[in-house]
């Protein structure tokens, strides 16, 4: 089973994983160096409104009034991906002061991410905003891998589900699992709508489908790490998961890079996380990386 630490390493670089997303005067289409995506990270935001089911703890978007769904523009989100793809391959993105000091190996194209402001499920046009990305993807002459980020919310809606059975196997779509227990989910994650078990029922359905990553962000909460009851809950979470036919690709491990809303939110620290990642590994044998 395999452990890699993902932590930002010395040098010009050391700040650019905990930077918020440069939409790069976009609408929909923004820029990241991604620890996860382990390099750079053009993001496709399917919920500019701000539209999100959870109000996670540890979130940095400001989310005021209430708001509904708003469709994407599929237009200016094609207009704006091929021209943020055509930068990332004429390494034009170096001419931006934020990314002048990056690495070239943290500046190669990993992945196009829906995600965003909101959850992208939530989003009204969903299945053709990834009709929009694959249609810009066949017309490149090099391949793009496309990773969907999700709190599961939307998951099983007609039309996302028509969305994300579109993507490829080479593609993937990572899911949000960040508690053993819904009292933990409640304290973290402040659900509207959604619960825990909802949460199972969606990543075992998917998982049935296709690999599947579980993303896992466990936060230093007024202080407090997560209790090793409330880890032994998660950890079981997943054996549950596994015992039901999902097919899990790997875990990720990690914790609040951006500065949170929440001021009484912080990063867990490494060898906790570690630690976490290695009771993943022992009671699952499931691969695990740490962030």
């Amino acid at each position: 089973m395999q452990n890699v630490s993902r932590t930002p390493a010395g040098g010009g670089h050391e700040g650019a994983f905990g930077w918020s997303r440069d939409f790069l005067g976009n609408r929909f289409i923004y820029a990241v160096i991604s620890q996860r995506a382990h390099g750079l990270s053009i993001g496709v935001n399917l919920n500019p409104a701000k539209f999100c089911n959870f109000d996670c703890v540890y979130c940095e978007v400001k989310r005021g009034e209430a708001v509904e769904e708003t469709p994407v523009d599929l237009n200016v989100l094609s207009a704006e991906l091929t021209k943020t793809l055509d930068l990332a391959a004429r390494n034009q993105l170096r001419e931006l002061p934020r990314f002048r000091t990056i690495p070239a190996d943290l500046l190669r194209l990993k992945e196009v991410a829906l995600s965003g402001d909101g959850e992208p499920t939530l989003s009204p046009n969903f299945d053709q905003a990834v009709e929009a990305v694959l249609r810009v993807r066949s017309q490149r002459s090099q391949f793009f891998k496309i990773v969907l980020i999700s709190n599961t919310a939307g998951l099983m809606l007609p039309h996302v589900q028509r969305g994300w059975r579109q993507l490829s196997g080479e593609d993937e779509i990572w899911l949000k699992l960040e508690a053993g227990t819904q009292k933990y989910m409640k304290r973290v994650n402040r659900p509207r709508g959604l619960t825990l078990q909802n949460v199972m029922a969606n990543i075992l359905q998917i998982g049935r489908e296709r690999p599947i990553v579980i993303q896992s962000l466990f936060p230093l909460l007024e202080g407090e790490e997560p209790d090793a009851a409330e880890i032994d809950a998660y950890v079981h979470r997943l054996q549950e998961l596994m015992a039901g036919g999902a097919q899990i690709a790997m875990v990720q491990v990690y914790s609040a890079h951006r500065p949170a809303q929440n001021p009484n939110c912080g990063h867990l620290p490494l060898g906790s996380l570690s630690a976490i990642a290695r009771r993943v590994r022992e009671q699952t044998r499931l691969r695990a990386e740490v962030y």
